[in-house]
């Protein structure tokens, strides 16, 4: 006997709660979509409609491997993030509702017209920079990232999303050999995750998520020390940045960029009212009265 949708979801979300995956709920209905070729409104208004043994099938192999904390971006190879949908692999992060803090923020003061340059430091799978390129269409922007597997990911995503010819990829350590006031805006979500906390992450994260985008050295604060002269460095004078943090990182993080010569340093909190984001601009260069 075939299942149909509703019943999918219904032994899907069993499943998955019987194997203690935390949000059974929505994955469940995430993974009957993608395996039924249906959507959300199919199973509110269509839900009797039978799965073929195929669909079946490869909706039993999807839950496996959930049951077994590989994440879902994994298993179906995108993620959506703030309005675009994204292609993961494990070579990236997956993207994060947490993330999209440093979208929301740098979009409030980032004109719709204006042809800003947009730097994006450990682009990953582009999330942030093509995000921010997507709303503003005036813009261009430099991704750049350690990882050649990431890149190529971020690259595939700009051109699905029909931004590969505002975007550059390039492959580098931060802003080594990138030459100084060059950007209007920088933004990044480096690792920040200090090296003893990595055993005890979830397995979602420690074991599918790449090492190399996780880990900030021994207080997570190691690629900040880094970055906070260099995000100086490269801004134009009256430019911004803005770059996500731990939750318990504000203090450590905004005292580096102070102390680099950023002003307005902020800390802004993501929707679970944690702090996420430290932001502020390069001092303008001064007008003659």
């Amino acid at each position: 006997m075939s299942l149909n949708l509703v019943q999918a979801w219904k032994q899907a979300r069993e499943k998955l709660e019987a194997a203690g995956i935390a949000g059974p709920v929505i994955d469940a209905r995430l993974l009957v979509e993608a395996a039924a070729g249906a959507t959300r409104a199919d199973i509110v208004t269509d839900p009797y409609r039978p799965l073929t043994p195929e669909q079946a099938a490869t909706l039993g192999d999807y839950l496996a491997r959930r049951a077994r904390r590989e994440p879902v971006s994994h298993i179906l190879g995108r993620k959506g993030f703030w309005k675009i949908m994204l292609q993961v692999t494990p070579d990236v992060l997956t993207p994060r509702p947490d993330t999209e803090t440093v979208v929301e923020y740098v979009l409030r003061d980032f004109p719709q017209t204006a042809s800003w340059t947009v730097l994006d430091l450990g682009v990953g799978s582009g999330a942030i920079l093509l995000s921010i390129l997507a709303e503003r269409p005036a813009a261009k922007g430099l991704g750049v990232d350690l990882s050649e597997e990431a890149l190529a990911v971020a690259r595939e995503n700009a051109a699905n999303l029909g931004l590969a010819g505002r975007t550059a990829l390039l492959r580098g350590d931060w802003t080594f050999g990138l030459e100084g006031e060059s950007f209007d805006l920088v933004v990044s979500n480096p690792p920040y995750i200090a090296s003893h906390v990595i055993a005890e992450l979830e397995p979602e994260v420690r074991d599918h998520e790449p090492r190399l985008a996780l880990e900030g050295g021994a207080d997570g604060l190691d690629h900040y020390r880094t970055l906070a002269p260099e995000i100086l460095r490269v801004l134009k004078p009256g430019g911004r940045f803005a770059v996500e943090i731990g939750y318990d990182q504000k203090q450590p993080v905004e005292a580096l960029f102070r102390a680099a010569g950023a002003e307005g340093v902020v800390t802004v909190r993501d929707l679970g009212d944690r702090d996420r984001v430290v932001a502020g601009v390069k001092k303008a260069l001064e007008t003659k009265a």
